[in-house]
């Protein structure tokens, strides 16, 4: 019987923490299930779902990441999370039919992100993911929403359009293959 873990590990950023991370886990005969990783501010941020063999025990990954943290350089160290899952499947994921890709973008203001998300839960629409950035006075957001709890499409548009003219940001919704399709190199 395996062990699955949500692990996650912050640093300020350097070349190879990615490998270093991974490595540990691999060297633990830790597989990867998911892992998401970005860069913010200078801090490298990561999170990711591993599966261990019965005797690797939170301590025990704790230590061995800490230890590859530190070791490489302490003013690079690890910060770092972990919380057993006792969900060892992978969690069923909405067809692709019901994947949509919202973006946002306006003038820099407080609260945009509560402001979007709060939209999306009073709809039952399901964000899978948001990213944000912020250039200059201007604020964009991508995300990845679940419809499959939607009933119909048509009001949720009619939904956005009025949240848009509320709020001032120019907001698009396309289905998730055509925003791929478009915005494919």
């Amino acid at each position: 019987m395996a062990r699955q873990f949500i692990i996650s590990v912050m640093a300020k950023d350097r070349p190879g923490i990615v490998a270093d991370v991974t490595s540990v886990i691999s060297e633990m005969n830790g597989n990867l299930a998911d892992l998401s990783q970005t860069t913010l501010c200078g801090y490298f941020t990561m999170i990711l779902v591993a599966s261990f063999p019965d005797e690797v025990s939170q301590q025990k990954i704790k230590e061995a990441l800490s230890k590859k943290g530190h070791d490489r350089n302490p003013e690079f160290s690890f910060e770092i999370g972990i919380k057993e899952s006792h969900i060892l499947k992978r969690e069923k994921v909405s067809s692709g039919e019901s994947m949509y890709i919202l973006t946002a973008e306006g003038e820099d203001q407080v609260g945009l992100v509560a402001k979007v998300s709060s939209f999306c839960k009073k709809l039952g629409i399901n964000i899978l993911d948001l990213s944000t950035k912020v250039h200059e006075d201007r604020y964009t957001m991508i995300l990845l929403l679940d419809m499959s709890s939607v009933k119909s499409m048509k009001d949720v548009r009619k939904s956005l359009d009025e949240f848009s003219v509320k709020t001032g940001l120019v907001i698009e919704l396309q289905h998730r293959d055509i925003f791929v399709a478009t915005n494919e190199i």
